[in-house]
């Protein structure tokens, strides 16, 4: 565990029963045009509808730039991002998943003509925010809208790849459950083991530290309690809220502690089989906590303590306490019927040394896992899921 640690957060958050209202007092304290990013789903969904709505209401003018691919390259997002330099805007609104909100903080600080998402890739640093940014999440999953990350495929390389610059915190967050009640069930299981993975693994980082086990854990607790019955219950919007707060508090610990093996080794599932973050996440989630145990028992035992320990459960042992947290990993993987195979996905055995060597590559998330992954290990993990 780290002995000096760091917390950054948006600069404010609205949550609650008509949180989106407050998009009115958000953009009358913008100068200039508001850009909306979204993607067609999200349009088609008609969630764009009130957002719009009440930028109408607050007079002020906007665009829409609603062409985003799902989970972009680099190319992809520049392309965007060239669009939007055109729209001379004064707020940044982001209404969609991951992906939307990750450009779109890209935009934040490519206003400039300076330097190229191509640039960031090579420096991170060299970002500066440019445009202020309004982060409002339709998905439960990613909590993009607490970052300083953004992801993006490189195609050169198959491999999804993390810009991560403070300045891409998001200056507000609006978390409306209006948002994400119609989420379709698949999308919900998906997305929501993604913010189950991002608790889990910030929990047991070597990073980890009292701010991110703070938000890890209760976001653990969250979503152990919730998921299952959001993705289940289309009227279950007490359930589908907690997520929603779930998924943004699992975004504070990436921000303060940082994912591990499971974020590291699913980043080329992503970017050469464009198999789904949340779904990718998914099928490691439960190998790599099998294979971290050893190392992460007392993490997994204190959090049995935390989250099922004053709710009636029998005394166990700590090694009962860590199976017993892998074991409801697991059962909610099942539950949600994710793909559990990476042959649905059309990978075999000989891909098994580029996913390794891929896999491998991601150091900066690798040097979290608090059990050291070699090659070998990683072939066996991906071995586990063929």
């Amino acid at each position: 565990m780290l002995t000096q640690y760091t917390l950054k957060m948006p600069h404010v958050v609205y949550s609650g029963e008509g949180a989106l209202d407050h998009i009115k007092e958000i953009a009358g304290t913008c100068a200039g045009k508001a850009v909306v990013f979204s993607d067609k789903g999200i349009m088609a969904a008609g969630l764009l509808e009130k957002p719009l709505s009440l930028l109408k209401e607050a007079g002020v003018g906007y665009s829409v730039l609603d062409g985003l691919p799902a989970e972009p390259d680099c190319e992809e997002a520049q392309k965007v991002i060239d669009a939007f330099k055109a729209e001379k805007a004064g707020l940044i609104i982001a209404v969609g998943g991951g992906s939307v909100m990750d450009i779109a903080k890209l935009a934040s600080v490519l206003a400039t003509d300076a330097y190229t998402v191509r640039d960031l890739l090579d420096d991170p640093c060299l970002a500066k925010k440019c445009v202020p940014t309004l982060m409002i999440p339709t998905t439960a999953g990613t909590g993009s809208e607490a970052t300083p990350n953004s992801i993006v495929a490189v195609p050169e390389k198959e491999l999804k790849v993390g810009i991560v610059n403070d300045a891409m915190i998001a200056d507000y967050v609006i978390l409306d459950g209006e948002m994400i009640k119609n989420l379709p069930r698949k999308i919900a299981a998906a997305t929501g083991v993604d913010a189950l993975a991002h608790a889990i693994e910030c929990y047991t980082s070597n990073k980890a530290n009292p701010f991110s086990d703070t938000f890890a854990l209760e976001a653990l607790d969250l979503i152990l309690t919730n998921i299952e019955r959001a993705c289940d219950d289309p009227d279950a919007l007490d359930a589908k809220n907690a997520m929603l707060i779930a998924a943004f508090y699992a975004g504070a610990a990436i921000t303060a502690s940082g994912t591990t093996a499971v974020h590291a080794l699913s980043y080329p599932l992503g970017g050469k089989y464009h198999i789904p973050h949340g779904v990718s996440n998914a099928m490691l989630l439960v190998p790599v906590m099998k294979f971290n145990e050893p190392a992460c028992r007392d993490r997994f035992a204190a959090a049995y303590d935390r989250i099922a320990g004053g709710k009636g459960m029998p005394q166990r042992t700590p090694e009962e306490k860590s199976a017993w947290i892998i074991r409801r990993l697991d059962e909610i993987v099942t539950h949600l019927e994710i793909p559990s195979s990476l042959r649905e996905y059309g990978v075999g055995d000989q891909d098994l040394d580029a996913l390794v060597e891929a896999g491998m590559d991601v150091k900066r998330l690798l040097v979290n896992n608090m059990r050291e992954v070699t090659p070998e290990d990683a072939r066996k993990l991906y071995m586990e899921i063929m």
